[in-house]
């Protein structure tokens, strides 16, 4: 991966569209998979992935990994063991306008988050990039309508999703604490192990309420591309990115998921798409070039 000197701005791109996919796929399953089992099942895929390229590095990085535990922990339960489950509960009880409007606020949280934390403040250019973007993630969620934002309402679903939103945003920040002399294929192996290690009580839990995975061929392949594609991928590509160009530019990436998540449904769902997607996507696309640009000397 070092050796591709990949730009970062392209991990950030094909993370939130490997997320996007998720989503959609999530929504589209989400009566055969039940949100902490395909959580469960995405990291063993995800872990399955990893490991040999992990392995490789452990014996001669196994005390630098120990030293950092209490990062690893954190990360690990904060990205893997909290987010995903988290939304994936959400989406069971809340509509997917809610969903994707809440989903949508990790970039001011993150931003937030890394001001108290870390001192980072945006620059101008940054400021305006997340506003627009901000502003054309709304136009998509409200379809153009203004009473469709004020007519939403926070139920049990929205609910879990704030504390997505807060889980991955509090991730996005801790990227700056990880373990930075582990080898990136480690470090993801390690949050992933933690992240299982914290869901198998609760999905035993949940198998034992009388929720239970309908094994088919969607199912199936439902969770291998959330296994390899949105976690595996996803996360090595989020995180790399993240490290080159910091949590509040990173994050607002996660802006493109609803510009994806559209397109996409366009193509596996016929969706036919209204003004206000090409609006917003070009507000979202106009958002995120403007933090991309360096300011003149």
């Amino acid at each position: 991966m070092r050796r591709l000197h990949l730009n970062p701005y392209l991990l950030l791109t094909l993370a939130s569209l490997f997320w996007a996919g998720n989503m959609v796929m999530g929504r589209g399953l989400r009566a055969d998979l039940p949100p902490v089992g395909l959580a469960f099942w995405r990291w063993v895929v995800a872990f399955l992935c990893v490991l040999p390229l992990a392995l490789p590095h452990l014996r001669a990085q196994w005390p630098l990994l120990r030293a950092a535990w209490k990062q690893v922990v954190f990360l690990g339960v904060f990205g893997v063991g909290l987010y995903n489950t988290l939304a994936y509960a959400a989406v069971q009880h809340t509509t997917a306008t809610s969903a994707s409007l809440l989903n949508s606020f990790i970039p001011v949280a993150t931003i937030a988050l890394a001001f108290v934390f870390l001192g980072k403040r945006l620059s101008r250019a940054e400021a305006l990039g997340v506003t627009v973007s901000l502003a054309g993630v709304l136009l998509l969620i409200a379809r153009g309508r203004v009473d469709t934002l004020l007519g939403l309402e926070l139920n049990a679903g929205d609910m879990w999703m704030l504390v997505a939103v807060l889980s991955w945003s509090i991730y996005t920040v801790g990227l700056q604490w990880r373990p930075q002399a582990v080898h990136p294929m480690l470090q993801l192996a390690a949050f992933i192990l933690v992240g299982l290690i914290m869901l198998a009580p609760v999905y035993v839990w949940e198998i034992a309420a009388g929720a239970s995975i309908h094994v088919h061929t969607g199912s199936v392949l439902g969770i291998l591309y959330a296994g390899v594609m949105a976690a595996f991928l996803g996360f090595l590509c989020f995180n790399m990115g993240v490290a080159a160009v910091g949590p509040s530019v990173g994050s607002l990436f996660i802006h493109l998921m609803p510009v994806f998540a559209g397109i996409l449904s366009t193509l596996l769902l016929g969706e036919r798409p209204a003004w206000y997607h090409y609006a917003g996507m070009a507000l979202v696309l106009g958002g995120i070039v403007l933090t991309m640009r360096r300011p003149s000397v």
